[in-house]
């Protein structure tokens, strides 16, 4: 297998001094050499074929033993020294001090096309970041996250990806609810890809030492390989790089406010400075909309990483990076301009985006009224936000309401809740929102196709992804290879996978994995 290695991050950056591979605290190095835990009897269970070839692998170097051991983690590739990240970060709104790649080990960076990619091994063994734990994954999370990350990038939104999920023959204990319960589970290996995995807590770690020449080491590294375009110098580099992330992260919200999609663990070491989604833990699809839901059970009670939170959780965590740049700009009012400016751009993004979602060409305050009484209206009961977008698309500038209203009846887990006040609230939506179509240039024709771009048909539910682990915990790996396919074109109608389009059953309601999950993987 030939790869155009270029490991410009282990060359640029300070090296851990100590080779031990024990957990500790690791100061002065932005990394620790790390080799991974070679698995007992790694066997490839799905590979994104799309995309190896654009990384550089061919369809037949797929089918190798050299792929199968190198991106297990088995081999190691000549020229290469494996290794995990050091970085801080707050989890759950609290300093946490070091953290670090306690379950992630970096095999190398190649370049492809002019560029550069890193690969990534999740489920790969310990690090000197682990902390209590093994550094291993099972298989339920790492199909998650397989195809949770293919999923995200077709439906547009910025991730990681996921190039191969394996089985390593080993069994890893674990407590998948956190009460005293631990089981074997089959162990897992993920191998993911990203221009970088540099995250806030990278920066954050550095500063926390008060080792400002590291932390301007690491922030000049970014920007001269990620970040070219800025062309400034002095505090006025820093600040454009800052001002930068923080757009690339506004621009990653809006997607995930777009396709319903909620993080969970939106802890600043989990926010990539990239603008990219990273590590898939407790996520979740919203199955009806409500915007006080969160899928990860350890934030049960306050929510912090609700849907409905996530724009305001993203300008947090970004005040935490501007805390950590503090001390390469020393000026806090350009600072706080940014992350002030942060939720009026959101805002601006939000408005046009939820406009394509609806059909509007036009931005009007009737428009953005109809906005704000959908958003009110789609909590009036348990309405499916996936559905209701889509099926949105069907309605037509001649319907009457109640038309209107029978085409997106589907959405509603309960439509005989919709009575009463509720229906004549719907009523009275649909009469705006007709209105404002008749208004609009767009024929329904043309309006749907544009709308069709922007709403999923298809989405990787918690219940789909969980029915998919079912049957991979008897190797059986067929709805794996059938969700990854149908998740390829989540905007096309796929009328074979049609069975997919469908409200969550109630048996999925309360189950473990279909309803909220933990952190456990």
């Amino acid at each position: 297998m030939k790869l155009n290695i270029n490991n410009k991050f282990t060359n640029e950056l300070p090296a851990d001094a100590l080779d031990s591979n024990e957990t500790r605290q690791v100061a002065g190095a932005a990394f620790s050499y790390v080799n991974p835990v070679k698995p007992k009897k790694p066997c490839l269970i799905h590979v994104s074929k799309e995309l190896a070839e654009s990384v550089g692998i061919s369809l037949e170097e797929i089918k190798s033993d050299a792929f199968l051991t190198i991106f297990s983690g088995k081999t190691i590739l000549e020229k290469t020294k494996p290794y995990a990240m050091a970085y801080a970060g707050h989890q759950f709104g609290n300093w946490a001090g070091q953290l670090g790649d306690g379950r992630a080990i970096t095999l190398f960076e190649a370049i492809h096309n002019n560029r550069s990619t890193m690969f990534q091994l999740k489920g790969a063994g310990k690090t000197p970041y682990s902390r209590s734990g093994d550094g291993l994954a099972v298989l339920r999370s790492s199909i998650r996250e397989h195809l949770c990350s293919e999923a995200m990038f077709h439906l547009g939104v910025p991730t990681t990806r996921s190039l191969a999920l394996f089985t390593s023959g080993d069994m890893v204990l674990r407590d998948i609810l956190y009460n005293g319960n631990p089981a074997y589970e089959k162990g897992a290996i993920v191998c993911r890809t990203a221009s970088s995995f540099i995250r806030f807590g990278n920066f954050e770690l550095f500063a926390s030492q008060n080792d400002i020449k590291n932390l301007q080491l690491l922030t000049d590294y970014t920007i001269k390989h990620y970040f070219s375009e800025i062309n400034s110098v002095g505090k006025e580099k820093y600040l454009e790089f800052f001002e930068t992330v923080a757009d690339k992260t506004r621009e990653m919200i809006v997607h995930w406010q777009r396709v319903g999609f909620v993080h969970g663990v939106m802890n600043t070491d989990n926010m990539s400075i990239h603008g990219i989604t990273i590590d898939y833990g407790p996520y979740g699809w919203l199955e009806d909309f409500n915007p006080n839901w969160t899928p990860n059970t350890t934030d049960n009670q306050y929510k912090r990483y609700r849907f409905g939170n996530q724009p305001q959780i993203a300008q947090w965590n970004l005040l935490q990076l501007a805390n950590a740049l503090f001390p390469l700009i020393e000026e806090a009012k350009p600072l706080e301009k940014i992350l002030n400016d942060f939720p009026i751009k959101y805002e601006v993004d939000y408005i046009e985006m939820m406009h394509s979602k609806l059909g509007f060409e036009f931005s009007s305050e009737t428009s953005k009224n109809i906005i704000n009484l959908l958003t009110q209206n789609l909590q009036l009961t348990e309405t499916d936000m996936t559905i209701f977008f889509r099926s949105l698309s069907l309605v037509s500038k001649v319907d009457s309401v109640e038309n209107a209203f029978e085409k997106i009846g589907t959405s509603f887990y309960k439509l005989e809740e919709v009575k009463d006040s509720v229906y004549d609230t719907w009523m009275y939506w649909f009469t705006l929102y007709i209105n404002q179509l008749k208004l609009e240039n767009q024929s329904d024709s043309e309006r749907k196709k544009t709308m069709n771009l922007v709403n999923p048909k298809y989405v990787l539910r918690n219940y789909m992804a969980q029915l998919a682990i079912d049957a991979a915990d008897k190797e059986d790996y067929n709805l794996v290879n059938e969700l990854y396919e149908m998740l390829l074109k989540p905007y096309n109608e796929q009328k074979q996978y049609e069975k997919w389009f469908a409200k969550r059953p109630d048996w999925a309601r309360y189950k473990v994995g279909c309803s909220a999950l933990s952190c456990s993987s």
